[in-house]
């Protein structure tokens, strides 16, 4: 009968201080390579439909291009991690409809970002091999408008979902501060409906990651939901 406690014992006591860590360095490296990424694209990427294969020609445009696409894997990889160890955070008190809402957001978003850098890695090896000509030229242009509208349309959608469920799941559980919550209604709404406005709004979503990453990883470990339920049933 002793034995039971006594191995029970390190895994509770380890649990709420080793989630939130994994949790806030998984969130933290998910914003800084998807930050990274979409800086890249943005400044090497031009703007405008007309001119979509022209940065294809400028060596430094192409490499930055390739960089950020490269992140991209690891980003998701990261973020799914984030995804898992909040889960574990929340433990016991998980809602059925939001965790569905939870996990279904975070995995198309992660999956409409894969399809949108493969897009994107595709569109360059495709101008290695095409001539110029209005082939190429129309062939370059669908790519860029398929991977614009995957990240922007749908991937950022999707991540406003995410957010709407996190803040509702984080003020049930009071596991992040208020303010935090309320700068996730505001970021939710942005990407909602106003993802046309600036391409740069799709940079609040990782940037609101990483301020909850942060804000998980500075909380203290006497204020997790773990050590409440355990209090509370002592």
């Amino acid at each position: 009968m002793s034995e039971g406690p006594m191995g029970q014992g390190p895994l509770q006591a380890g649990s709420p201080l080793r989630t939130p860590r994994a949790a806030a360095v998984a969130g933290i490296v998910f914003s800084v390579l998807l930050i990274s990424a979409l800086v890249l694209l943005r400044l090497s990427v031009p703007a405008h439909p007309e001119v979509a294969g022209a940065w294809l020609t400028d060596s430094r445009h192409r490499a930055a291009v390739a960089i950020a696409l490269n992140l991209v894997p690891f980003a998701g990889i990261a973020f799914l991690w984030f995804i898992g160890v909040v889960r574990d955070r929340i433990g016991e008190r998980e809602d059925r409809f939001f965790a569905t809402v939870f996990l279904g957001s975070g995995f198309l978003f992660v999956g409409m970002l894969f399809v949108a850098a493969a897009v994107g890695d595709g569109l360059i090896a495709a101008a290695a091999s095409l001539q110029s000509g209005p082939a190429a030229a129309g062939t370059l242009t669908l790519g860029r408008d398929v991977t614009s509208i995957l990240l922007n349309v749908y991937a950022m959608r999707m991540a406003a979902v995410f957010t709407l469920t996190t803040v509702n799941i984080a003020r049930r559980t009071k596991i992040v501060s208020s303010w935090l919550a309320f700068a996730g209604l505001a970021v939710a709404l942005v990407l909602l409906v106003g993802i046309g406005i600036s391409a740069w709004v799709e940079l609040l979503f990782p940037a609101w990651i990483l301020a909850l990453s942060f804000d998980i990883l500075l909380a203290r470990p006497g204020a997790s939901p773990g050590a409440a339920g355990t209090a509370t049933q002592a």
